[in-house]
C-alpha cells in the first residue's frame, strides 16, 4: 500500500528544494549588483539567467498548488499565519521581474530598473527567509484554525534566517556566476566567494545552535541515540564542502563552487526537514493529520505524473541550449 501524503510530501519538498536552487541563485545575482558597477558587466549578468529566470519560478507554483490539493490543512493555516511576508514577497518579485524585462529596453531610467531589480531581489530572498524562519518557530493552531496573532512572524529569529536566506542566494549566484563568466567579472567573483562562504557558515552555525536550544523536541531528535549518529556527519560535510568551495576559488575552477555550493544548499534542506519531521505544522500537527482525503491526493497525483517529467524536460532543454559562457559584447538574450 502505497502512503499517498508520504508521495506528496516528496513532490513538494522536491519542488521547493529545486526552487531553493534555481531561483536562488537567479535572486542571488540582483543581490550581487551593488557590487558591481560596469553597466557592461551588469549586463552580462543578467544575460547570464534571462533565459531561465521566469521558468525557474514554476516550481515555486509547483509546491503551492501541490500543497493546496494534498495538504489543504496546511495552505490554509500556514498561509493565514503568514499573509503578510507572501504578499511582500510576492510584490517585490513582481518589481524585480518588471524590472528585468523594462532594464533591457530603457537607456534615461536604466539606474532606476537597476536599483528595483536590486531591490526585488534582495526583498523578495528576504521575505523567503523570514517565511522559513517563522514556519520553523512553529505555528499557534487551534482546531485546525490559526490562532495566533497578525505579527507573530516577526520575530529576531525570522528577521536573522531572511538575512541568513540572502546570503545563501548571494553565494549561488556568486558560484553560477564564476561558472558562466570569465575574465574581470569572474575574477571578482571568486574574491566575493570565500566572504560569502565564511558569513554563510556564521548563519548555518547560529541556526544549529538556535533551533535546537528553543525548541526541546527538536533536540530531542537530534541529540538522542542512534539519531545522533545519523546526523553528526552533517557539519563535518558542511566544513569539508565549505573548504572545497575555498580551494576551488583559490584555484580558479569554473565549476566546482556551484556543484560544491549546491552540496551546502542540500545539506541545509535536510537538516530542516530532518528537524521538523513528521511534522508539517510546526510543533504538532503531523503529515498524515494534514493530508487530504485519499481520493483527492490520488486525483491530483496524475496531474502530478503528467506535468512533472515535462516541467523537468524543458527545463534541462533550456539549460542545456544556454549552457555556454555569457561574454561582453554579446547581444545577450532578448
Amino acid at each position: 500500500m502505497i502512503d499517498l501524503a508520504l508521495v506528496w510530501v516528496g513532490i513538494i519538498g522536491l519542488g521547493v528544494l529545486i526552487y531553493v536552487v534555481m531561483d536562488g541563485f537567479d535572486l542571488g545575482i540582483g543581490i550581487l549588483f551593488p557590487f558591481i558597477q560596469g553597466q557592461p558587466e551588469r549586463d552580462v549578468m543578467m544575460n547570464t539567467v534571462a533565459p531561465v529566470w521566469d521558468g525557474n519560478e514554476t516550481w515555486m507554483v509547483l509546491g503551492g498548488a501541490g500543497l493546496f490539493a494534498a495538504f489543504p490543512l496546511v495552505y490554509s493555516t500556514v498561509l493565514s499565519a503568514l499573509y503578510m511576508p507572501i504578499i511582500l514577497m510576492v510584490v517585490a518579485l513582481i518589481f524585480r521581474g518588471v524590472a528585468f524585462e523594462f532594464r533591457f529596453k530603457a537607456h534615461r531610467t536604466k539606474y532606476l530598473w537597476d536599483l528595483a531589480f536590486i531591490g526585488g531581489s534582495f526583498f523578495s530572498s528576504f521575505f523567503q527567509g523570514v517565511i522559513l524562519g517563522a514556519y520553523i518557530q512553529g505555528v499557534e493552531t487551534q482546531n485546525g484554525i490559526y490562532s495566533g496573532g497578525a505579527l507573530d512572524w516577526l520575530t529576531p529569529f525570522s528577521i536573522f534566517v531572511g538575512f541568513g536566506v540572502v546570503i545563501m542566494y548571494a553565494a549561488l549566484g556568486c558560484a553560477w556566476l564564476i561558472m558562466k563568466t570569465e575574465a574581470d567579472l569572474q575574477h571578482k567573483m571568486y574574491g566575493l566567494m570565500p566572504k560569502l562562504i565564511m558569513v554563510l557558515l556564521v548563519v548555518f552555525g547560529a541556526v544549529s545552535l538556535y533551533t535546537p536550544l528553543s525548541h526541546p523536541e527538536i533536540a530531542q531528535r537530534w541529540f538522542s541515540l542512534p539519531n545522533l549518529y545519523y546526523f553528526s556527519p552533517v557539519p563535518v560535510l558542511v566544513l569539508i564542502l565549505s573548504g572545497l568551495i575555498l580551494k576551488a576559488c583559490a584555484q580558479q575552477k569554473d565549476v566546482q563552487p556551484f556543484v560544491f555550493t549546491l552540496g551546502l544548499v542540500f545539506l541545509a534542506f535536510t537538516g530542516f526537514v530532518i528537524s521538523l519531521w513528521p511534522n508539517i505544522i510546526p510543533p504538532s500537527v503531523s503529515i498524515w493529520q494534514a493530508a487530504a482525503p485519499e481520493s483527492s491526493m490520488k486525483f491530483a497525483l496524475v496531474g502530478a505524473i503528467i506535468l512533472i517529467p515535462i516541467i523537468l524536460i524543458y527545463t534541462f532543454l533550456s539549460y542545456w541550449v544556454f549552457r555556454d559562457k555569457v561574454r561582453i559584447g554579446d547581444e545577450g538574450y532578448h
